[in-house]
């Protein structure tokens, strides 16, 4: 009777003896991968705060991204190291990749858009004449991953360019009539984002990439923007007075005057993602702005209408903390927790900088704190993912691995479908008609076709704010 009674009380508290079960092999299993990683697991468990709750019911597959950028220009001009890469990160079962398009004020990828344009003389190719845009593209969904390219400058562009050069009358200024602001990619000028010309000319790029190029998405960051010091160019002005009949507020933080051009801004990525969606509604329309609070009050951008008008199909958001808890905080908040509800959501995490390179504990740690609350991820850089580390690559590797071990393939169509958006505000100045000509695929690469232009400047090496 007493070893009966035992077992009755032990089947009683099963729920308890579960959880203690489940908690305990939690431990061990984390303890095992850390081993295996030669990372201390008592250093992880002082330094950084770790969640073991269940993981929530997920919608969506998860993101696993990472953001090829000027700074893997190594990687990206040499079709063999290119292939080689996508390949390892399809074996570590990454599967998503964003790739620069839109740096400095110029394409990466040959455009005649920019071309007719005249802002860029030279034609970026990989080192045996290859297309690197149509290059990485093929290698990508060999492997099975998706390959979203990635308009990092958004509305930016380096004074002395041919893009500001030639289109002064593009350009948008400060209250006391400065042009430029400082930036983590340098000095810059910034494009106004509410100028017909300027939207026709970013639509036309971005039309470009999603017709001749067998897209699975196109992203836009936190530059798809305006700082909050700007608008008080000669067209902004004298639009805001033919609306307002005033003009614009000396305090570039005046309530209305911010939310007038946030608006501005919103419809403009209405029109942007109807052009979009009407040439390949399949695709995913992404957006990895800075978090809420930093992307409306510093520059303008309210991504969070953009999600609730379902304007976005994707949402990553730039969390480059350098501590856990500022980290967990920002991941936590409401806008992302509705976000999450819609649309596949994820965070940006820093994998480190070339001055400052970040330890895989700290990596290992955000994953698992934006996994404990259903989110996806994507790291800023590819390089810094180990090669650029304090650890040796192989160590990094593994953790990887350890991390991902099951797959996670994402399919461009398997997106949520958003609610139709709000229809433009009728007063907002048209943009022009839409890049109207069908510009032919992409043909297979030359070699022979242009020379090999020389390697981009050092100035072309961003890095997040």
């Amino acid at each position: 009777m007493t070893v009966l009674g035992n077992l009755g009380r032990w089947l009683g508290n099963g729920r308890s003896v579960w959880k203690k079960l489940k908690y305990k092999a939690l431990l061990l299993l984390a303890a095992l991968v850390t081993v295996l990683s030669g990372v201390g697991w008592g250093a992880i468990a002082q330094d950084y705060p770790q969640p073991f709750e269940p993981l929530p019911p997920r919608a969506f597959q998860e993101i696993r991204g990472v953001w090829v950028t000027t700074n893997d220009m190594d990687v990206l001009r040499d079709s063999y190291l290119l292939h080689s890469a996508v390949a390892q990160l399809a074996r570590l079962n990454f599967n998503t990749i964003y790739s620069v398009v839109w740096n400095s004020g110029y394409v990466l990828y040959p455009s005649p858009v920019a071309q007719r344009a005249g802002i860029q003389p030279f034609v970026q190719r990989g080192l045996n004449g290859q297309d690197m845009l149509a290059d990485l593209i093929n290698a990508a969904h060999r492997e099975g991953v998706l390959a979203i390219p990635w308009f990092e400058f958004g509305f930016m562009a380096p004074p002395m360019s041919e893009l500001t050069t030639l289109h002064p009358d593009w350009l948008t200024r400060r209250y006391d009539g400065g042009y430029t602001s400082l930036s983590a990619a340098g000095e810059v000028n910034w494009l106004n984002p509410f100028h017909p010309e300027v939207q026709q000319f970013i639509t036309d790029l971005v039309l470009e990439v999603v017709t001749r190029y067998d897209v699975d998405g196109i992203q836009f960051d936190d530059h798809t923007s305006l700082p909050v010091e700007f608008g008080y160019d000669p067209y902004t002005i004298a639009l805001y007075q033919q609306e307002t009949e005033q003009p614009p507020p000396a305090n570039p933080r005046d309530p209305a005057w911010m939310r007038w051009r946030a608006d501005k801004l919103t419809a403009f990525m209405t029109q942007l993602h109807g052009a979009v969606k009407a040439r390949k509604p399949n695709i995913i329309f992404s957006v990895s702005p800075n978090p809420y609070d930093t992307a409306y009050d510093a520059f303008l951008q309210d991504w969070l209408a953009w999600v609730r008008q379902g304007l976005v199909d994707e949402l990553l958001v730039q969390v480059y903390r350098s501590d856990i808890q500022s980290f967990m905080d920002h991941i936590s908040r409401p806008e992302i927790r509705e976000a999450q509800q819609l649309i596949p959501t994820g965070a940006g995490i820093l994998t480190g900088l070339r001055n400052r390179p970040m330890p895989m504990r700290m990596v290992q740690a955000k994953v698992q704190a934006a996994r404990s609350r259903g989110l996806g991820f994507s790291f800023f850089f590819y390089e810094s993912l180990w090669d650029i580390a304090p650890e040796p690559p192989e160590e990094r590797q593994t953790i990887f691995q350890a991390m991902f071990q099951n797959p996670a393939v994402r399919d461009r169509v398997a997106i949520a479908q958003p609610p139709a958006p709000s229809p433009p505000p009728d007063d907002l100045p048209p943009v022009l008609p839409p890049l109207s000509e069908e510009l032919p695929p992409v043909p297979p690469p030359r070699a022979e076709e242009l020379p090999v232009p020389p390697s981009p400047p050092a100035d072309w090496l961003t890095y997040p704010q």
